[in-house]
């Protein structure tokens, strides 16, 4: 049978409360007691419970923020966004970056239950569940960002990843272009962005080809690579699409690498609007996302769940709006020496 709290308790000799000091890094306790509990947690091969506490007790005034990945800019700034706003509503932010791996999701979780914060904001994929169902369960206030499982019920801040897709197809196809490609993540937005590009090929009445689908994860390294990929096809596409602004400067790096002007030679839309877009040149065109207004909006939630104590289920979905830079230009019809048109 797995140990408890109070089977620690009972072995090392001390009360249950004393044995939640050591595990939380509370009250004043002995150096001796301390290693006695940590000895016997070891002997019996305890582990305390991820949200055993469901993050409860007195008020820390902090929040935890899990993100996939704070290298990808638009974390980073979303980052900035909520610590802000957390810091105008008298809060502080502990982030963690969990490359969307399982081991490192529960460890922060782990780590956040240890810092007593109030409130979790939870941008990351989540690849175990089970845990926010659990965090759920034990009622921890907690927000999803840019992340809608309808399964748990509870209150999501995102933009509406299906109409920036359409919306960038759209355009692509409003400037002449049939051949365009897309370079998505494995993640529940960049899978609503490719509904929006393909339902928009249907709307045109453009064939839509599913080899012009790649996925990969975010970085500019992988974005230059999917991109030499694709220019290096038989009949490679005009325009391309990219899930995130990280993966479309890649992509412009890796075209101009291949002797590929942008946009003359090919056309790339971006997705969130970061400050990546406009230090780029030609400055990109993207979907963008209201950054601020969804930081603000999901600790102003959380922090309301949190002081009246009650589980507030709004879902909040935000407007993306189409950004047109210098990436992006008419298709040009171009004939070889066959005397063909390039597709």
């Amino acid at each position: 049978m797995k140990a408890t709290i109070y089977d620690v308790a009972k072995a090392a000799g001390v009360s249950i409360a004393t044995v939640s000091k050591v595990i939380n890094h509370t009250g004043k306790i002995s150096e001796a007691t301390r290693v006695k509990v940590l000895e016997t947690m070891k002997e019996l091969n305890y582990h305390p419970s991820v949200v055993a506490s469901a993050l409860t007790g007195k008020r820390t005034e902090t929040l935890g923020l899990l993100v996939p990945d704070i290298s990808n800019p638009f974390f980073s700034e979303m980052a900035r966004t909520i610590e802000d706003r957390a810091h105008d509503r008298g809060m502080s932010v502990i982030m963690c970056s969990t490359d969307d791996q399982a081991e490192k999701e529960k460890k922060y979780i782990e780590l956040l239950q240890r810092k007593q914060v109030d409130g979790l904001i939870i941008a990351s994929g989540f690849r175990d569940k089970s845990l926010l169902d659990e965090l759920k369960r034990n009622k921890v206030p907690l927000a999803m960002l840019s992340f809608d499982d309808p399964s748990l019920d509870v209150t999501t801040v995102s933009v509406d990843d299906y109409k920036g897709g359409y919306e960038a197809a759209s355009h692509l196809i409003s400037l002449g272009h049939r051949n365009i490609a897309i370079i998505g993540e494995d993640v529940h937005s960049s899978r609503m962005r490719i509904f929006g590009y393909r339902d928009a090929f249907e709307a045109f009445g453009v064939t839509c080809l599913e080899e012009n689908t790649l996925r990969t994860t975010a970085s500019l390294e992988n974005g230059a690579k999917c991109v030499k990929e694709l220019l290096q096809r038989e009949h490679p596409p005009t325009a391309i699409f990219a899930c995130n602004d990280l993966i479309a400067i890649g992509a412009i790096q890796g075209a101009r690498e291949l002797g590929i002007k942008v946009p003359s030679d090919l056309s790339i839309v971006g997705f969130d609007n970061t400050i990546l877009a406009t230090t780029t040149v030609p400055a990109l065109t993207t979907i963008s996302q209201p950054i601020e207004e969804m930081g603000r909006k999901i600790v102003d939630v959380l922090i309301e769940e949190i002081h009246k104590r009650v589980v507030i289920r709004e879902r909040v979905l935000f407007k993306p709006s189409l950004i047109v830079r210098g990436t992006t230009t008419a298709f040009k019809e171009e004939i070889n020496e066959g005397g063909q048109a390039r597709a």
